[in-house]
């Protein structure tokens, strides 16, 4: 395993659970403020009342592709279990591209969102599978 990549990979997926960490505090804990309410185009807090349900939902799935994109990263740390977590980061990076591919192809005013969920784990995938290749 090239160990160069392996480190850099690991820094992307460790941004995306990040993210995605900031994404469910957005979501699911500050979803009555103002800011937020801004940043996802909620026009009053009607609408916001309205979203509430689905925010805290959606917050919490981006909370549980943050454990996983975690609990890989420490995995990947152990010597025995480290193939198990470059597979469990894989995935959870997966699903956040996919995620973001999802928001720009169904809503392409949100590119920039799009982009913020999307590059990390892109970056993070990249790395780690050059990481698996290269020697």
């Amino acid at each position: 395993m090239n160990s160069a990549f392996a480190i850099l990979g690991s820094a992307f997926v460790f941004l995306a659970a990040l993210v995605h960490l900031m994404i469910f505090f957005m979501e699911s804990v500050l979803w009555h403020t103002p800011r937020v309410r801004q940043i996802f185009g909620v026009r009053n807090q009607t609408d916001a009342d309205i979203i509430k349900p689905w925010a805290y939902n959606q917050g919490f799935y981006n909370a549980f592709l943050a454990l996983g994109a975690g609990t890989g990263l420490v995995l990947m740390g152990s010597t025995n279990l480290w193939p198990a977590g470059i597979a469990l980061a894989m995935f959870a990076t997966l699903s956040m591209l996919l995620a973001a591919i999802v928001l720009i192809t169904s809503q392409p005013k949100m590119a920039r969102a799009a982009a913020i969920q999307g590059v990390p784990p892109l970056l993070g995938i990249i790395s780690l599978v050059l990481a698996l290749n290269l020697r």
